[in-house]
């Protein structure tokens, strides 16, 4: 495996174990400055960039050039005044030469380049199309009907296509002639000889490119690759593509892209494709015209706009900086991490932060990630991160004045309206207010509340001392102590048990044992009391857990193999059936959260092995998602096959842009996909995250399109992205960057 390497690693997460090791050396990272139209209804053709990176766009009414512009802060599209005499020329088309920009307008070719030297007439009024040939002063132009070769501003040669009107020019430089593509028809003209020939004829052309003396002809459905040396028709229609109605090629920077009416894409080396479609990448989807754009970007001009796609070597490490500065920029309220979903059209600068149903969660999962970046840096900023969310955290026990208690999340008084609404199966949205008077908190605690608070507590108790040691212990004991004294149950502020928090063998054993519920439930309790017992040795914890496994059947619920989860038979509950309509994603990510505590803490070594083995089984249904924070838990059970490869594919791909763009994927013909199957998996193989719309490990990775809320909330990549790869640092299975 590339950059991978093997030696022994032990930390207090694994077992001595030989494990692979991934070196964290640069690789290119894709992003997109996007510089969007003002005027919408206002046509553009062709981008190029000149040698000394200035980029102009050509459009219906003249020469535009990209205003302003920088990452997730989009620019504008304005006239380019540089040259006053360029806004009277009703220039046709734009091109480059030499790394210099050249004009085609309704009398001549022309240049600012080479001392405004070049200016040949061609006298074609409505000439559109033209190429540069093997000089600066010969150029192949066309009105689509007549076909003119200008040399040394002089008509040399006359001609037309035979039946057939020029939709666009190439020049082949290697053998001295100009290719042109007809609406059904390819041609080519030589310099040498002054000959116009007919290779062959075809309909519904739509673009071409010549790459390495072979053409890329494409069609409303694919494209046919055409070698002249072979003096035969082009090759089988290559079809297999996100879309196959094609409006552009371009071979740019040594790689072959594509332009469609539903984004642009590039093949790869392995044959697929990267897809760039939507406004995590472009203002628009239809593809006007791909170009090199300076220091090796790529320009893509939509109709509304242009993209500048851009590759940045960065590691991992750097990679992750990114996206601290972005979790302490836009997602930090009262210390917990949160995500934004009030953005206009993407706009950050309209972002406001408000308490979510999971702030708790993410919080925790942010919390640990830094809790490692502190372990393998030393870094006190990350130290000041995790304290600050632990406060946070800790707060939502103090808050509610119930002992073991804890809020979903609290804002200050009068800001969250009690709508009389039903929410959550039958209760209202969970306000109330605080003893203080000053602050509201929200009740409707749930299980996954729950995962996440052991989840950090039980991180912090394992790798701090002193004081935060003693509080996480505490809140730890509290609230195990409150949901045995409960019967199994975490009692809400009207003294009801909230909608999911419920462990009691009556409801847990009440589902058939397909149904998830039986199993994550039972699975989650054990880990709690094996983590409180570890941490506080009172007895109690580990009788009551013996209790549920032995007397009430908690073991065989929580071993049951994974394969046996599906729908209900006809007789069983509505609640029961509404629970197995399909796999749930969330219990994926609240097994795994809690497995650590199931694993690590199991009370010998028995129960460990018989841990490991359903975490494994568990582990093998989800391999297909190539999800790195499942692999590196399951990588804590001291396994030597992880799917370490795959983990860094996954945080390779992860997209820089984190706001939830509209994503569209179902209409690719080069995937290939499953029948519906309660798994939800859509496809053989899972997308890369940037092309895909889930990016939260609770989501189904195998969904293919987000149509509507087009930019309005970013995602905090603090549980996503960082929690995963300061976890594989700490493991020891990504190593420090390697420069």
């Amino acid at each position: 495996m590339k950059n991978f390497v093997f030696f022994v690693t032990l930390t207090c997460f694994q077992v001595n174990a030989q494990q692979p090791v991934y070196q964290d050396v640069p690789y290119r990272q894709d992003y997109s400055v996007k510089h969007y139209l003002k005027d919408t209804t206002l046509a553009l053709s062709r981008v190029f960039a000149d040698r000394n990176g200035v980029i102009q766009v050509l459009s219906a009414k003249g020469l535009l050039q990209p205003n302003g512009g920088q990452f997730q802060y989009p620019g504008t599209l304005e006239p380019a005044r540089a040259y006053r005499p360029m806004a009277d020329k009703k220039l046709a088309s734009l091109g480059i030469f030499q790394q210099q920009f050249v004009y085609l307008d309704d009398e001549t070719v022309l240049s600012n380049a080479w001392a405004g030297k070049l200016f040949a007439r061609h006298n074609l009024p409505k000439a559109r199309v033209f190429c540069p040939g093997s000089d600066r002063f010969s150029f192949l132009v066309s009105d689509g009907t007549t076909l003119k070769m200008l040399q040394d501003s002089a008509v040399v040669w006359t001609g037309k296509l035979d039946n057939d009107r020029v939709k666009d020019i190439r020049f082949d430089a290697d053998k001295n002639r100009f290719w042109i593509l007809g609406e059904q028809s390819l041609s080519s003209y030589s310099v040498s000889d002054k000959s116009l020939k007919t290779i062959f004829r075809q309909t519904g052309l739509t673009c071409f490119e010549v790459v390495k003396n072979q053409l890329y002809l494409g069609t409303h459905d694919g494209y046919r690759i055409f070698d002249p040396a072979l003096n035969k028709p082009p090759g089988l229609l290559q079809n297999k593509l996100p879309v196959t109605d094609l409006t552009t090629i371009a071979y740019v920077h040594g790689n072959l892209w594509f332009g469609s009416n539903r984004g642009a894409f590039m093949l790869r080396p392995d044959g697929k494709f990267n897809y760039y479609y939507g406004e995590r990448w472009v203002p628009g989807n239809r593809i006007r015209h791909i170009s090199e754009g300076p220091e090796n970007s790529v320009l893509i001009l939509t109709d509304k706009g242009l993209a500048e796609i851009r590759f940045q070597a960065m590691t991992l490490h750097e990679k992750s900086l990114v996206y601290e500065k972005q979790v302490r920029q836009r997602h930090i309220r009262y210390g917990f991490n949160c995500d934004v979903s009030t953005l206009k059209n993407g706009d950050l600068s309209t972002f406001e932060m408000g308490q979510r149903d999971s702030d708790n969660l993410w919080t925790a999962m942010y919390l640990v990630s830094q809790l490692y970046r502190h372990k393998v840096t030393g870094d006190p900023e990350a130290l000041q991160n995790w304290m600050e969310s632990f406060e946070a955290m800790e707060r939502l026990f103090t808050i509610t004045s119930m002992k073991g208690y804890f809020a979903r999340g609290f804002e200050r008084k009068g800001y969250f309206k009690f709508k009389p609404e039903k929410w959550d199966g039958g209760l209202t949205n969970g306000w109330t207010h605080a003893k203080d008077g000053i602050w509201d908190w929200r009740g409707t605690t749930s299980s996954d509340q729950t995962v996440g608070q052991f989840f950090a507590l039980t991180h912090i108790a394992e790798l701090t001392d002193g004081d935060t040691r003693k509080r996480a212990v505490n809140l730890i004991d509290q609230l195990m102590t409150n949901i045995i004294e409960n019967d199994w149950y975490l009692i809400d502020f009207d003294g009801k048990p909230t909608l999911w928090a419920k462990w009691h063998p009556d409801y847990v054993n009440g589902f058939p044992t397909m149904v998830g519920d039986r199993k994550i439930n039972s699975s989650n309790i054990i880990a709690f009391l094996q983590a409180a017992y570890h941490f506080t040795q009172k007895p109690l914890y580990k009788a009551k857990a013996y209790e549920l496994m032995q007397k009430h059947g908690y073991l065989e619920n929580l071993l049951r193999p994974m394969g046996e989860i599906g729908k209900t038979p006809p007789n069983a509950s509505d609640w029961a059936k509404m629970l197995s309509k399909e796999w749930n994603h969330s219990d994926d990510e609240m097994y795994f959260l809690a497995y650590g505590c199931l694993y690590r803490y199991a009370f010998d070594n028995e129960l460990k092995t018989k841990f490991a083995a359903t975490i494994k089984e568990h582990w093998e249904f989800e391999r297909p998602e190539k999800n790195s924070l499942w692999n590196f838990i399951y990588a804590t059970t001291g396994a030597k096959a992880f799917d370490l490869e795959e983990s860094i594919w996954h945080l390779q791909e992860f997209p820089l842009d984190m706001i939830e763009w509209s994503v569209m994927n179902s209409h690719r013909k080069d995937l290939e996909f499953v029948p519906e199957n309660f798994r939800e998996q859509t496809i053989t193989s899972v997308l890369p995250p940037d092309e895909r719309p889930e990016l939260k490990h609770n989501r189904n990775l195998f969904k293919l399109d987000r149509p509507g809320n087009n930019g309005m909330s970013e995602l905090s990549a603090g549980d996503s992205f960082l929690l995963p790869y300061w976890m594989g640092r700490y493991l020891g299975v990504i190593s420090a960057p390697v420069k």
